[in-house]
């Protein structure tokens, strides 16, 4: 198996990724790739910048990674997520899943997602057109921490 950082300052490519035919009993693949968009709650975006406490990051990946093969059968997941400053249509994290069907692969890729996206210390600031910039925190969809407020945010004038 390929070994690669979870957290990467360069380029995001499906290139990382093991091919699935290092994975021969897997008939369903589950990929997400998520990209920056031009816009935020009717915001023109013009690009967003990525930071996080890396080491750390990497641990909670990996363990989010294993927990999810573990629980829907899956023989692979993998998450990359970039760190640094991304233009509109950047690459921003790729999941991927082989599992031994459909099923299982869209339901821990989604996960995965969901999961790295909530729960890693993975900060987005996002850079909009009129010259100010806010940290976006993540809104936590966890049943667990429904209680929890994620609304607020910081805003910055450049």
């Amino acid at each position: 198996m390929k070994e690669f950082q979870r957290v990467q300052s360069v380029d995001l490519t499906l290139d990382s990724f093991d091919p699935i035919s290092d994975f021969p009993a897997c008939g369903g693949i589950g990929i997400f790739q998520g990209t920056v968009r031009n816009h935020h709650n009717g915001r023109a975006v013009s690009g967003l910048k990525y930071t996080s406490y890396t080491p750390v990051a990497e641990k909670m990946i990996r363990q989010i990674e294993q927990d999810i093969m573990n629980k829907h059968g899956a023989a692979y997941v993998r998450v990359i997520h970039r760190i640094g400053q991304l233009d509109i249509g950047g690459m921003a994290i790729i999941a991927v899943a082989y599992a031994p069907h459909r099923r299982e692969a869209f339901a821990a890729c989604e996960e995965a997602v969901e999961r790295v996206k909530h729960e890693v210390p993975i900060w987005k600031e996002e850079f909009y057109t009129d010259g100010s910039s806010q940290f976006v925190e993540g809104c936590c969809i966890r049943k667990d921490h429904d209680h929890i407020d994620h609304s607020h945010h910081h805003e910055h004038q450049h």
